[in-house]
């Protein structure tokens, strides 16, 4: 009865239901497996592949050219598996540059009921040291360039060595496999820290199994005649990049990993050479392309195989949409939204017709998920189009952080919603479109100024190659927006000149106050800027002078 009432409130556009004042998703039902159900994410990839596997390589290296079948794949993560001798719910620690062994060894890894605990292998030592203190591995993996990083006392298992490579080869199955339970934990992902210290988000098996399962009805609505070549440069310590990986294995497609530092025109090339039919990206490596293509010009690659790109992970402006668009017309683009503590992307745009119907929205609301959009004061619901805080709810949303019952507490009430911290709202055919983090807004004598919308007035400016704005405290006002600015090489745009480029086109109290000119913004490794350092950087250089 419940069920027949909400369906008969609900808009079949936006999905809002004012019974209940919850959006909930119009995408068709897709079936998850019984909770009760023991699986893990490895087993359930794995049921989904075809038999006979396919013929097409599950992964390639971007760099080499060398790949892996799946026949293989699926070998050495049995090996693998029988070869690590650690129990259910350890913590295995990981701090590997991308490589073909990262997903062997993160299936592997799942299939025993280990907890994947994957760093960024660029972190400091004490960082690390920092996320080992906060989970306690069991077991650590690094490669013969990153081990040095670890503390003294641990001696990793080298993922780069003829002993691992052994261990891909050959194995017997465990004699006595281990029930494994979707709500058992399956990793653990640092969130991105851009304003504080980094938490580990606990994620469970069923948690990974609903963020990827989607796909599913996707790849079953498809009329393909040749596979899916995927590529990604969201790293694989990321959410976006873990479950972009296993979404490939779920749908048996060809993924292309790029295992060296990101280069734009070693990309765009690498898109030719594989055949890369859809990419994933993050707002950076997005918009160094397309400097990189306006500067070829006419000569600009053709990336003719190319078929749609979707960008999600960090803030991206509609200008950067409008300027690949131009270049690439006939390459369906999106954004997807998520967080960490979502498993990953819970908004998103199916087909070709869902990309081209709002641009600078995230898409419409994934399977199973459900949202809420609050007034960020009061706690109240609002209806479509209006702007609040994104409350999430489903079977994507964490766990909880690990060791930390007061962050989660602050973030995960007693009915499952996820206060995301976004200020966002969702239209009348229920696209979301995000406003900028509640936490970042500048608050400048009682007005809200959202930074993203000044970071991307900024990016539009011919002489600015990246920007970021934060708010600086201020006596009188409260806090000053104040931006930072990597300039064009040899470009001698001024203070003053930002400041009257920004100033002329927004309100009074969204006036740029000061600009510093800098070498790089600080960002992580999805493009997340780090507002924390641009502090540090503002309160030594600019304390006597504001």
């Amino acid at each position: 009865m419940a069920d027949n009432k909400l369906s008969n409130s609900m808009d079949s556009r936006s999905g809002y239901s004012p019974v209940t004042k919850t959006f909930h998703s119009v995408r068709p039902h897709f079936p998850l497996p019984p909770v009760s159900l023991p699986l893990t994410v490895t087993a359930y990839a794995f049921s989904l592949l075809p038999d006979p596997l396919p013929s097409h390589p599950a992964f390639v290296d971007a760099t080499t050219g060398v790949s892996l079948s799946f026949p293989d794949l699926v070998s050495r993560v049995r090996s693998l598996a029988s070869h690590l001798r650690i129990s259910k719910g350890h913590v295995a620690f990981i701090l590997c540059p991308p490589s073909l062994e990262i997903p062997v060894l993160y299936l592997a890894l799942l299939s025993i009921g280990a907890v994947v605990t994957p760093a960024n292998p660029v972190a400091t030592p004490s960082e690390i040291t920092h996320l080992i203190d906060l989970v306690g591995p069991t077991i650590f993996f690094a490669t013969s360039s990153s081990s040095s990083k670890l503390p003294r006392h641990v001696t990793p298992v080298l993922i780069d060595s003829p002993l691992f490579r052994s261990f891909l080869e050959s194995g017997s199955p465990s004699s006595d496999p281990v029930e494994i339970h979707q709500s058992d934990p399956a990793a653990i992902l640092f969130s991105s820290g851009t304003t504080g210290r980094a938490k580990g988000v606990v994620l469970s098996h069923r948690n990974i199994i609903a963020v990827t399962s989607p796909f599913i009805s996707i790849l079953r609505s498809s009329e393909r005649q040749h596979p899916t070549v995927q590529m990604l440069t969201a790293p694989p310590f990321h959410a976006y990049g873990m479950t972009y990986l296993i979404k490939g294995v779920i749908l048996g497609d060809t993924t292309v990993v790029q295992t060296e530092s990101f280069d734009p025109e070693k990309m765009i090339r690498a898109i030719g050479r594989f055949g890369v039919t859809h990419l994933g990206l993050v707002p950076p490596a997005l918009l160094a392309i397309v400097k990189v293509c306006e500067e070829y010009g006419d000569q600009r690659p053709c990336l003719g195989s190319l078929e749609a790109v979707t960008c999600g992970a960090a803030p991206l402006s509609l200008a950067v949409i409008k300027r690949f668009n131009g270049l690439f017309p006939n390459v369906a683009f999106s954004e997807a939204y998520g967080l960490t503590e979502s498993s990953g992307g819970v908004f998103r745009c199916v087909g070709v017709e869902e990309m081209g119907r709002a641009a600078g929205s995230c898409g419409r609301l994934t399977h199973h998920c459900e949202a809420k959009v609050v007034d960020p004061e009061t706690g109240a619901s609002l209806p479509p189009g209006m702007p609040g805080e994104l409350l999430l709810r489903g079977p994507t949303i964490m766990t909880g952080y690990v060791g930390d019952e007061e962050a989660t507490a602050a973030v995960l009430d007693s009915q499952g919603w996820l206060r995301t911290g976004d200020l966002c709202y969702i239209d009348e055919d229920g696209f979301l479109f995000v406003v900028d983090r509640l936490k970042e807004l500048i608050k400048y004598k009682g007005y809200q100024v959202p930074p993203a919308e000044l970071e991307h007035l900024l990016q539009e400016h011919p002489d600015v190659i990246d920007a970021a704005v934060i708010g600086y405290p201020h006596e009188e006002a409260g806090q000053i927006p104040i931006a930072f600015i990597l300039r064009r090489p040899h470009s001698t745009i001024s203070e003053t000149q930002v400041m009257d480029f920004i100033n002329n086109q927004v309100a009074p109290y969204k006036k740029i106050r000061h600009v510093s000119f800098v070498n790089s913004i600080p960002r992580n490794a999805a493009g997340k800027i780090l507002r924390k350092d641009l502090m540090r950087l503002a309160t030594a250089s600019l304390n006597s002078k504001l």
